[in-house]
């Protein structure tokens, strides 16, 4: 089990020599515009232009699902769809899914292990999603720490 690393810094540059994922949550609405992803694509193109593809072709965009690009030889960003639509519901709750993260976290755990690679993230799901690190936080120790996954996260 390996705790998770806190630190200051943009999580698009990720420090380490190893391979590396970079995680971030993406809405089921094909929505990309907002955000940390606005910082993602000033670095790379890719991550949007797959996203959006994968938005119109329907196949497998759905709650929890992943897909992983690769942006440079030894670095992939992970479209982790964990956000329902982008605005509270009529009951007030947030866009965000906790059961969905968990899932797709899941998903970022086994890449991680088959491609040798550590995880570096935002706090994930705590800026436009609404969500509360109080929960996330416990699903990344969960699926990523438990399984000996070495996660950054990044305040910037």
């Amino acid at each position: 089990m390996k705790d998770i690393q806190y630190t200051k810094g943009d999580a698009t540059s990720p420090q380490s020599e190893d391979n590396k994922v970079i995680v971030h949550i993406c809405n089921d609405i094909g929505g990309w515009g907002k955000g940390f992803v606005m910082a993602i694509s000033k670095k790379w193109k890719k991550p949007e232009n797959q996203y959006r593809q994968w938005f119109k072709s329907k196949d497998g965009f759905e709650l929890g699902k992943v897909q992983f690009v690769q942006v440079e030889e030894d670095l992939w960003v992970a479209n982790l769809i964990g956000q329902h639509k982008i605005n509270k519901d009529e009951s007030g709750n947030a866009p965000i899914r906790y059961d969905a993260i968990e899932y797709g976290l899941k998903e970022v755990a086994l890449f991680a292990k088959e491609n040798n690679a550590n995880i570096h993230m935002p706090r994930i799901g705590c800026g436009l999603a609404g969500g509360k690190w109080e929960m996330i936080e416990p699903i990344i120790l969960k699926t990523l720490s438990d399984n000996d996954i070495e996660v950054v996260v990044y305040d910037f």
